[in-house]
């Protein structure tokens, strides 16, 4: 399975608009390649560089329709898309994508894509550890995309 996005590229920089000091919007990212017998897909995007344990999610989508290539950009940040899928809450607690936003230095961040052979049995707002325990045995393929973002309004001290 291969993942890109049309903003940016592995281990490129992550366009501001995407990010704490842009819009906070999601960007678009596509897929190929997939497994033949995907009836779902989930995504999260996660921050292992944040200064916390465990790193920091920011994004954790699931139940994107097996026969889909692609999440458009600027997902509504909603329990439930029609057609999308359903998002599970962020670690700021919120539905939907919550942009970079380090506090200081440059930041990872992973966009993990998983091609499972079920829909899963999951309400919206599942944490990234929820989604991780509900895919167990159910994962066909996966695949990253990392970007990287620093902030460029106020340099660390």
């Amino acid at each position: 399975m291969q993942l890109t996005s049309s903003f940016f590229t592995q281990g490129g920089e992550i366009p501001a608009r995407f990010s704490c000091e842009g819009e906070n919007v999601s960007p678009e990212f596509s897929w190929k390649e997939v497994p033949q017998q995907t009836k779902a897909f989930a995504l999260i995007v996660h921050d292992p560089d944040a200064p916390r344990p465990g790193g920091f999610t920011h994004w954790v989508i699931y139940n994107i329709p097996g026969d889909k290539g692609s999440v458009g950009p600027e997902v509504p940040k909603e329990e439930t898309i029609p057609g999308v899928g359903m998002q599970g809450k962020n670690d700021k607690g919120e539905f939907g994508y919550t942009g970079p936003c380090p506090p200081s230095g440059k930041h990872r961040y992973f966009t993990r894509l998983f091609a499972l052979d079920s829909k899963l049995s999951i309400e919206p707002g599942a944490t990234h550890e929820t989604l991780t325990n509900a895919m167990k045995g159910h994962i066909l393929a996966q695949t990253e995309l990392m970007g990287t973002y620093e902030k460029r309004g106020k340099k660390a001290a």
